[in-house]
């Protein structure tokens, strides 16, 4: 079961998301009525597993839920999406990551974020999912899980000559230097680069800047992504940065397009490999573009048949 070699292998993390929207944040101590209640799914890791998945790879998800309600659902919703889950653990020590949303009429929010079962994934699961690692084209990890379980997800798929796409989210100031090496695909957004490189990154010049930066810490390539501005995409064989413009949109809802984006970018790296990065990345832009003009994270992800035949 486990020698099954799988296109796009996610290392990461799964959240319960309890939205409520309201006309607008209660203060401390304070009950307000709000208009609208529902649950999602999400959690970096497990959207870009999704995302993946929805385009046609053959995808597994590494990760821990609780034995709870939220935990039985995930797992449900992994199986919905056809994603293989004989790597999801279950643990009675901690629950379901969970994520407590308020959205105010103005659309800002307030997040609680528990991340629970997620900071339990440790190697004892890692070498589980070993010998599916060792066949799978490309490792996806972020960092909503514990940074060591990442990192070791990330040198178990170098080791075994697995591309790997590293998505330095939540980014975290201290960024252990070992991650650069490991990176294959070092991608980041525009605020990621920031915290990460010290320096501002609000445009496409200072993106390069910032990319050549990360490029110098070890990456074999780096990709920072600019929301509507598109990305650049720089490598080390080729030192002149290429930036790859987007088609306008109007979006309803951004949240989950980093991860729409990635989940495509996983995909046509497992499927075309010897695709030009910047048309990868081209590709995976006009993906995550469909997915803000939708409400919701994974219920916004496009599937391949909702997509024009050219992506493809």
């Amino acid at each position: 079961m486990t020698e099954e070699a799988f296109d796009v292998i996610v290392v990461g993390s799964c959240m319960t998301d309890l939205v409520s929207q309201a006309p607008r944040l209660p203060k401390a101590g304070e009950t307000i009525h709000g208009h609208k209640f529902f649950i999602g799914f999400g959690g970096k890791g497990a959207n870009q597993c999704i995302q993946a998945a929805r385009l046609g790879a053959k995808t597994a998800m590494v990760c821990k839920v609780g034995k709870d309600f939220f935990g039985d659902n995930y797992i449900q919703n992994f199986k919905d999406n056809g994603v293989h889950t004989d790597f999801v653990g279950q643990t009675s020590n901690s629950a379901t990551g969970a994520a407590s949303i308020i959205v105010n009429d103005a659309g800002e929010n307030a997040i609680v974020i528990v991340a629970g079962a997620n900071m339990l994934l440790g190697s004892e699961e890692l070498h589980k999912a070993l010998p599916a690692i060792r066949h799978t084209k490309v490792l996806v990890c972020q960092l909503e899980i514990s940074p060591q379980t990442s990192l070791q997800a990330l040198r178990m798929a170098q080791e075994n000559k697995v591309k790997t796409i590293f998505n330095p989210a939540p980014a975290i100031p201290d960024l252990g230097p070992e991650f650069y090496g490991v990176s294959d695909v070092f991608c980041c957004n525009e605020s990621e680069a920031e915290l990460l490189t010290g320096s501002s990154v609000g445009n496409v010049d200072e993106a390069h800047k910032a990319g050549q930066e990360l490029l110098k810490r070890g990456c074999r390539s780096v990709i920072i992504t600019l929301g509507p501005q598109g990305c650049v995409v720089l490598k080390v064989e080729e030192p002149s940065p290429k930036y790859v413009p987007t088609t306008a949109v109007t979006a309803v809802d951004t949240t989950g397009a980093g991860d729409s984006f990635i989940g495509a970018l996983a995909f046509y790296m497992a499927h075309y490999p010897t695709m030009p990065l910047e048309e990868m990345a081209l590709r995976a832009n006009r993906v995550a573009g469909v997915s803000v003009q939708a409400v919701g994270t994974q219920t916004s992800y496009p599937f391949r048949k909702d997509l024009p035949a050219e992506l493809f």
